[in-house]
C-alpha cells in the first residue's frame, strides 16, 4: 500500500542543516520540500540543485513539519513564526535552564495553531535526557552524573562565533569527572579586536559562566576541528530499599550527524502527539521510529 511521505522543510543549512538532509534522504517515510536559508537561494550549494532554496518558511508549500536547524538563540523566534502558520517545528535549543521556560512559551502558541512543537531534541538535552530518566526510574534514589566529552560542542561555539570581534570559534568540552567540566574555547580574532575584552564576554556568557573555562587564541581554528564528542552517563543509587544499583551508559558520536538524526526522528513522532510543546522525555520512543508499530514491538521487545 502506497504511504505519503511527511514533507519536512529545513531551516538552517550550516553543519546540522546538512546532516538532517542526509537524514531524511536516507529514511523511507520522509521528503524535503524545501531549505529555508539567510541568503536564498544565493549561492545555492550544489547539493541542493533538486531542492527549492526559500528565505522564508511561508514561500514553501504543504509543509507539515519544520526542522530548525539554528543558533539556540534564534529557536524561539523561528518555531512560533512556523507555528503561526499552523507547522510543527522541532528543534535542538540546548540552555538547560532556560528549556522549561521555552517549552511554556511554545505550547501557547502550538495550541493556538493546532500544532506540534518538540524542544531540545538533540543528544543533550534530548536522548540523553531519555536515558536519565529511564536510570531515575531504575534507581529512584540516588545521584547521576553526565560526563560529556572530550569533544566539540556545536552550541558552545555557535555562542563564541555570535560574540563581536570572533572570526571563528571552537569550544571543546573536557570531563573533569562527576559533572564538573572545563571548556577549552579557540578563537581567531577579526583585525582591531582586544584579545582580552573578547575572552572576558566569553567567560560571561551563560554558556559558559558556570564552567572553568579557557580562552586561547590561535591562527586558525579550522586546523583544530574535529566535530567528534560524547558522553559518559553514571547513576548510583538504590531500587526499592536495595543500595549499590549502579548504572552506566557510553556514547562516542560524529555530533552534528546524532543530532540531525535525533531532529529527523523525533519530526516523526511530532505528527503521533496532540497540540502543544514537548521534551523529549515526555513522548514515546515509538513514536520515533520509522515502520509498523506492532512490528517494532515484536523486534524490540
Amino acid at each position: 500500500m502506497f504511504m505519503a511521505k511527511t514533507k519536512v522543510a529545513i531551516i538552517g543549512y550550516g553543519n546540522i542543516g546538512k546532516y538532517t538532509l542526509q537524514a531524511i534522504q536516507a529514511s523511507g517515510d520522509m521528503e524535503c520540500v524545501g531549505i529555508v536559508r539567510r541568503n536564498g537561494s544565493e549561492n545555492k550549494p550544489a547539493e541542493l540543485a533538486d531542492y527549492k532554496v526559500v528565505k522564508h518558511i511561508s514561500e514553501l508549500e504543504g509543509v507539515q513539519v519544520a526542522i530548525l536547524a539554528t543558533p539556540t538563540r534564534k529557536v524561539e523566534e523561528y518555531a512560533k513564526e512556523c507555528l503561526a502558520l499552523g507547522i510543527n517545528t522541532v528543534d535542538s535549543f540546548d540552555i538547560h535552564t532556560q528549556i522549561v521556560d521555552l517549552r511554556r512559551s511554545l505550547d501557547a502558541s502550538a495550541k493556538a495553531n493546532n500544532a506540534v512543537s518538540i524542544i531540545s531534541a538533540g543528544w543533550d538535552p534530548g536522548s540523553d535526557s531519555i536515558v536519565r530518566t529511564l536510570m531515575e526510574s531504575l534507581a529512584p534514589k540516588g545521584v547521576t552524573y553526565t560526563n560529556f566529552g572530550p569533544g566539540r560542542s556545536m552550541g558552545h561555539s555557535v555562542a563564541v562565533k555570535a560574540i563581536e570581534g570572533v572570526k571563528d570559534a571552537l569550544s571543546v568540552t573536557i570531563p573533569l569527572g562527576t559533572g564538573i567540566h572545563r571548556r577549552m574555547v579557540y578563537i581567531e580574532l577579526l583585525p582591531g579586536y582586544d584579545f582580552q575584552t573578547v575572552a572576558a564576554q566569553i567567560k560571561a556568557d551563560p554558556y559558559f559562566v558556570n564552567d572553568e573555562t579557557h580562552v586561547l587564541q590561535v591562527d586558525s581554528v579550522d586546523a583544530l576541528n574535529d566535530v567528534g564528542h560524547g558522553v559518559n552517563l553514571i547513576r548510583k543509587g538504590v531500587s526499592g530499599t536495595t543500595h549499590n544499583q549502579l548504572l552506566e551508559f557510553n556514547m562516542r558520536i560524529n555530533n552534528p550527524a546524532l543530532t540531525a538524526q535525533v531532529l529527523v526522528n523525533v519530526a516523526r513522532a511530532s505528527l503521533k502527539q496532540q497540540p502543544g510543546a514537548y521534551t523529549m522525555i515526555e513522548i514515546p520512543v515509538i513514536d520515533m521510529l520509522e515502520g509498523d508499530k506492532e512490528n517494532l514491538i515484536k523486534h524490540l521487545v
